[in-house]
């Protein structure tokens, strides 16, 4: 469950199949990660201040829970060879973690998921199950709450669509003047 939760481990495939998509796909996988790119930076916009706001504590601020920590090592992947540390929250640590609501993972993993659905629908489906073992992984680590991460699919479904909804907009809308040629080979940006 560690590994499911360490960005630093997935981060880089993310960024390969993101620059794969745009150098060797076609329109639709280029607005995939316009449209990716775009809803994850806005909705990482909204996560902490609304975790600064709602200042919910994490549950090894308010009980004992037991903590899997995996070895940092350089390069990060590395970690996943290595035997992760398990061991109890202390005292000392309920004043120094974060607030809880909402989870800044499955907000991401959300927000994919979601883009994937909609650009993607058959394959696309299938990082639900990459956003499912990242949502529990959050629960069983003990960093957020079960309604935490049920609160912040929700949310992070809704700021997805409004976000979608408005490049749609704007492709209609503004890019439709400055591009006619590209909006009559595509007319909408996201997939019908």
């Amino acid at each position: 469950m560690p590994i499911v939760s360490y960005a630093p481990i997935w981060r880089p495939i993310f960024v390969l199949v993101g620059i794969a998509l745009v150098v060797f796909g076609d329109f639709r996988s280029r607005a995939f990660v316009f449209c990716t790119l775009v809803a994850l930076g806005f909705s990482n916009l909204l996560v902490d201040p609304l975790k600064h706001a709602i200042a919910r504590p994490r549950p090894k601020q308010v009980q004992t829970v037991r903590m899997i920590e995996l070895q940092r090592t350089k390069p990060d992947f590395i970690t996943v060879f290595k035997m992760p540390a398990v061991r109890y929250s202390t005292d000392a640590e309920r004043s120094r973690a974060g607030a809880s609501f909402p989870s800044g993972h499955v907000n991401n993993n959300t927000v994919i998921a979601l883009c994937c659905t909609l650009f993607y629908r058959r394959w696309g489906k299938l990082y639900w199950i990459v956003t499912a073992a990242v949502a529990y992984s959050r629960i069983y680590l003990g960093a957020h709450w079960p309604s935490d991460v049920f609160a912040t699919f929700f949310f992070a479904a809704g700021e997805t669509l409004l976000v979608l909804g408005i490049c749609e907009l704007i492709w209609e809308r503004l890019i439709s003047r400055r591009l006619p040629e590209l909006v009559a080979r595509h007319p909408r940006l996201l997939p019908a």
